[in-house]
């Protein structure tokens, strides 16, 4: 039997297949940090589907679910919100459930079907991300590079790459560059290409709400319940328990 690795894995989502453990999917722009800020807006859970066709046949069966998300970054007819963390920042969800379909976050979350524990994460709330898998307790985890694709494997996902190898220095109480993370993030391909979507699909003011270190104090994982794969904020009373490293 072979040894149980002891480094972390950052693997795309094509490699996801029998992936155990503790799993987490990052997704910076802009699933999981729009997902973070509609929770930051009262939001008490949050559905990931696979497709648009599954988004609207649930909130045609329960009317009271608002849902979220894009297709090819776009917003998505039938859809409360766009896949815009400033938009969904703004409205009052005290209370309310979502779907949300996007097209590469909640892929990963769906493709994840053998993780032990699945979280989903972006950068603002990544400390609470690195505590909550730390006293999880379950080994080392495998990080999602959820917007790196195969047709462009060289040059994609680097965001989701800063963020994910941020939580992971946390985790380990490795030091931390946290500008370098904000400037890696702000200036990828895939920041450049959102901001290019246009009025009513992205809100221009979408990369700094997600560059933002740190905003919210919980994590997000993600459950298999009756209705599909549920994500709630879950805040971690041991979390000071991990100290925050030193910054580089």
């Amino acid at each position: 039997m072979g040894r149980a690795s002891t480094t972390a894995r950052f693997l795309p989502r094509w490699q996801l297949d029998g992936v155990t453990g503790a799993v987490v999917v990052v997704d910076v722009i802009r699933a999981f940090t729009t997902a973070a800020y509609a929770f930051g807006a009262g939001a008490e859970a949050i559905y990931l589907v696979a497709s648009v066709e599954e988004a609207l046949a649930l909130i045609r069966t329960h009317p009271h679910v608002l849902a979220m998300g894009e297709e090819h970054g776009r917003r998505v007819a039938g859809f409360t919100f766009s896949n815009s963390p400033v938009e969904v920042s703004r409205a009052d969800l005290a209370g309310r459930t979502l779907v949300q379909r996007t097209s590469a976050g909640t892929q990963s979350v769906v493709a994840a079907t053998h993780a032990t524990r699945l979280w989903c994460a972006s950068l603002v709330c990544g400390s609470a991300t690195a505590r909550a898998i730390k006293n999880a307790d379950i080994g080392v985890p495998t990080y999602i590079i959820s917007g790196r694709f195969a047709d462009r494997p060289d040059d994609s996902g680097d965001d989701d790459l800063a963020c994910a190898e941020y939580i992971e220095a946390i985790r380990i109480s490795r030091g931390i560059d946290e500008d370098g993370t904000i400037e890696r993030i702000a200036n990828s391909d895939e920041a450049h290409r959102t901001l290019q979507l246009g009025v009513g699909n992205v809100d221009p003011d979408d990369i700094g709400f997600g560059t933002r270190l740190d905003v919210f104090d919980f994590a997000m994982e993600a459950t298999h319940t009756s209705l599909g794969i549920c994500i709630r904020p879950t805040r971690d009373q041991r979390a000071a328990k991990l100290p925050i490293p030193p910054k580089n």
